[in-house]
């Protein structure tokens, strides 16, 4: 297999040298085109993709580019490979027209790619929404979207729920703009770049029935209180004001009989993109545990100033850990 393998790499590059043709590797994935050389106009409709699968490892682009060629013009096509740069079984093109599209899964699905090896082609599923579930109590919708928007890209919401199987914890539906955007994260998130404290996070396709839940949970639950106002979703930070917030704490530790908080609150890191890196500690006389963490805020000339985004921030880590 390694020899053959070997070969199949060798002849690839030949390939490439021969016609002049580019391929680009990125993520886990290596592409051609996306528009290809000559295109003109912008990218094709949707309903364009196909997914190939069960393929050899040691097939590689100078005979599956070719082949998809044959039957339709090609916009793009994409070969999923491995860490160690192997052919992972399956690969996606996207035509220039459904019909090219269709042609492509007539004329392809089961074809014999060699004796005993018929391929797989049929509709992408064009996914673009992910399930991020093992996430403590203590995320807040305001730093989980921070983080997301600097290890992805290409995301339109970040909706926190409580979870429905797994309780003393939440979980996160993130949506994309593309199911290569969405792809390109769960592949990110899967290698662990989100860091947040968490140990059991996972990360997967969010799947109908799990859709259908959460659905029946959030219009059978109102959403009134502090606490369930995290479970809404929102493309954008919450906007809970502070003083809201310090007074639901400030009533908390009286009912308690604890005394005022003290906050301490640092800017630490400052990104050109516009987010800024705070550290905060809060200090509740009488209360044994140290309130202490980071959080990412977004800095715009509108709303409240960062540094009450992040004392927002710190009062909720607080409230959630008294409450």
């Amino acid at each position: 297999m390694n020899q053959r393998n070997h070969q199949g790499k060798m002849a690839l590059l030949a390939w490439e040298k021969e016609t002049g043709i580019e391929l680009v590797q990125i993520n886990g994935q290596r592409r051609y085109g996306g528009p290809p050389p000559g295109w003109v106009g912008g990218p094709p409709p949707a309903g364009t993709e196909v997914y190939i699968a069960r393929l050899p490892q040691d097939i590689y682009e100078n005979t599956l580019i070719p082949l998809f060629q044959s039957v339709g013009t090609l916009y793009e096509f994409r070969l999923m490979l491995t860490f160690s740069g192997l052919n992972r079984g399956f690969a996606f093109a996207r035509y220039a027209s459904p019909r090219d599209a269709r042609r492509a899964i007539a004329n392809l699905h089961r074809y014999q790619l060699r004796q005993g090896c018929a391929i797989v082609v049929c509709w992408s599923t064009q996914k673009r929404e992910l399930v991020l579930s093992g996430l403590g109590l203590w995320v807040s919708q305001q730093e989980l979207e921070a983080r997301l928007q600097m290890v992805t890209e290409g995301i339109c919401s970040v909706t926190l729920h409580s979870n429905p199987y797994q309780g003393q914890a939440k979980l996160a539906v993130l949506k994309y703009n593309s199911h290569e955007a969405a792809a390109l994260a769960r592949k990110a998130l899967m290698e662990g770049n989100l860091r947040l404290r968490e140990a059991g996070i996972r990360v997967d396709w969010l799947d109908s029935q799990l859709k259908k839940k959460l659905q029946q949970l959030c219009e059978e639950e109102p959403l009134s209180s502090w606490v369930q106002n995290l479970a809404v979703a929102r493309p954008v930070a919450p906007c809970l004001s502070l003083e809201n917030v310090l007074e639901c704490l400030n009533m908390l530790c009286r009912k308690l009989c604890l005394r005022t908080p003290v906050f301490l609150i640092k800017c630490v890191q400052v990104k050109p993109n516009g987010w800024q890196k705070f550290w905060y500690q809060v200090v509740i006389p009488g209360f044994q545990v140290l309130v202490s963490d980071f959080t990412w805020v977004f800095s715009d000339k509108h709303g409240p100033s960062e540094y009450e985004k992040a004392k927002v921030a710190a009062a909720l880590h607080s409230l959630q850990l008294l409450s």
